[in-house]
């Protein structure tokens, strides 16, 4: 019971900061698409506190955003924004659980296999988003959107949520651990 109020208490703490981030790139949506603020929080919510809390922060954050400040659009971007940060945070949660090690090198193969799935599942949102308005989404939209225009956040997102990682196992809040540990660890998660 105390280890779900601790994770529901960080899983709102990443909702909040998620809500919060965006505003530093003052609203305006190029910067938004490149340094891609909602991500850190979704994938650090993953890491912390588990598959079906990243998850579920994922898939509310954007809708919870675009309704409350009307930025990101809700159709189609935040509905398929719902949907890559729902892949991120499950996705990252889930491969960080499983791994033998909770190390940094385990952290970023889960961080690059969850971005990828993350990126994945936007495209074939957005294929469907659009192909429900009668547009169409190209595999050009696709890069333009999920890789080049993203590239300073992709950056980021490798240098940072290692970094935080690093120092909430230093302060023993998140400690990295062996396969014998993770499993204890992981059973409370």
């Amino acid at each position: 019971m105390k280890e779900n109020v601790k994770k529901l208490t960080f899983s709102a703490m990443f909702l909040a900061l998620g809500l919060v981030l965006p505003l530093l790139t003052g609203q305006i949506q190029q910067i938004g698409n490149m340094l891609l603020p909602m991500h850190i929080p979704v994938l650090l919510c993953g890491l912390i506190c588990g598959p079906v809390w990243g998850l579920v922060v994922g898939l509310i954050l954007p809708l919870l955003r675009s309704v409350t400040f009307g930025m990101p659009p809700m159709y189609p971007t935040a509905i398929a924004m719902a949907f890559e940060l729902a892949a991120y945070g499950g996705v990252i949660g889930w491969l960080y659980r499983i791994s033998r090690w909770k190390c940094v090198r385990a952290l970023y193969r889960c961080l690059i296999l969850a971005m990828i799935m993350g990126r994945l599942v936007w495209g074939i949102a957005m294929v469907i988003l659009m192909g429900i308005s009668g547009n169409a989404f190209t595999f050009q939209a696709f890069l333009a959107g999920s890789v080049l225009n993203s590239i300073p956040g992709i950056i980021l997102q490798l240098i940072l949520i290692p970094t935080i990682m690093v120092i909430l196992d230093k302060t023993s809040l998140v400690p990295f651990t062996r396969r014998e540990k993770s499993v204890e660890y992981a059973k409370h998660q």
